[in-house]
């Protein structure tokens, strides 16, 4: 550790902190509870870059550094105090928290967040005064929608996966269509899927088994139990499991198969026609040209020959909103190395002649 330190020395930005801790008498790292054989810490080897790192890479190696430097640091002292007031009988309170010793959290610098809220010196049985009392009427909200982030959180807390799958089985959930969108949203097959499994093989949507198996297999890595033994066992938990879904093979392919061709049309669905307002809007493709287009389902009745244009590369899906200044359907597009958009397709929506105009 201390060869490490003294070459990070040589980098300006960090001579002082390491001269800190290159003072102590012995250099010994905080470390978790938890081991992770599959995942060991990323440190600093003490060699200096031999070119100039861009932004992006200067960032990642200033916050290797201080997470280094920050594990040899002593705990930071932090002062939290609540203090109720007594209104006609009515009970308040305030929250204050500050840090007294910094400690660690010097090093980390930039990348940790301490909030500090000071109060003013106050009593035990001092006597305030009341300037304006605010009523505010407020109402529980749900819980927001989980994104990439929160889920794998969320799944560590209840031990499905592992540091190495989960990111894995997150991906599989959007490759097969399960959730869309960054703030995830359950599709209408995902909620199909799920629930065709649990009145026909419970067992399979159980969290219970998946972490139960998941134990054992982490018992393997950690050569606590023989892999033989793990795997007779797993075979002896699984068999009904298995016994049960081919016991309702057929019952659930074919629930299945009708949810898979639903979600097809629909991810394909974008809204009414909005000049027959009988048909729908669909995303087709040219049998002559391959192309992509939006085309109105009454053009096979010879009812409307209502088409639009769509971008040929990326994905396009429908959003399931109308435009907020002409109320046409819109569709998300999504093309690599671009930002998406939403597209209206309305040729004459108010809102293409102001950024026209903007532009």
């Amino acid at each position: 550790y201390k060869a490490i330190l003294k070459n990070l020395s040589k980098v300006s930005g960090y001579k002082k902190l390491t001269a800190e801790l290159l003072a102590k008498k012995e250099l010994k790292p905080n470390e978790g509870k938890k081991e992770d054989p599959a995942h060991p810490a990323i440190y600093p080897t003490g060699n200096l870059p031999e070119r100039e790192l861009d932004d992006s890479e200067r960032k990642v190696w200033d916050l290797v550094i201080r997470r280094f430097m920050a594990v040899f640091g002593e705990p930071a002292v932090r002062q939290s105090m609540k203090v109720y007031i007594n209104v006609n009988g009515h009970r308040f309170h305030l929250r204050g928290r500050q840090t007294l010793e910094e400690r660690w959290l010097r090093f980390y610098g930039p990348y940790v967040r301490s909030e500090e809220v000071l109060l003013p010196p106050i009593k035990e049985g001092q006597t305030v005064t009341v300037k304006r009392v605010i009523l505010e009427d407020k109402f529980t909200k749900p819980p927001p929608r989980y994104n990439p982030g929160s889920l794998l959180k969320r799944m560590e807390e209840a031990e499905i996966g592992t540091k190495a799958t989960r990111a894995g089985i997150i991906q599989t959930l959007y490759d097969r269509k399960y959730i869309r969108e960054e703030r995830m949203i359950v599709t209408d097959l995902g909620f199909e899927v799920l629930e065709v499994l649990e009145k026909h093989c419970p067992a399979v949507v159980s969290i219970k088994l998946t972490r139960e198996l998941e134990e054992r297999m982490n018992k393997i890595q950690l050569n606590s139990e023989k892999r033989e033994n793990i795997l007779v066992n797993a075979v002896e938990i699984l068999k009904p499991v298995v016994e049960k879904l081919k016991e309702n093979e057929k019952v659930i392919g074919e629930q299945l198969s009708k949810a898979i061709k639903r979600a097809r049309i629909e991810e394909r669905t974008i809204g009414t026609c909005p000049v027959c307002k009988t048909g729908k809007l669909m995303i087709l493709y040219s049998r002559k040209t391959g192309k992509r287009f939006i085309g109105c389902t009454n053009y096979f009745k010879n009812l409307c020959k209502t088409s639009f244009p769509l971008p040929q590369r990326g994905t396009v899906r429908p959003t399931g909103r109308n435009c907020r200044r002409c109320n046409w359907p819109t569709v998300r597009v999504k093309i690599k190395g671009r930002r998406p958009w939403t597209l209206c397709f309305n040729p004459d929506c108010p809102l293409k002649e102001e950024r026209r105009k903007s532009d």
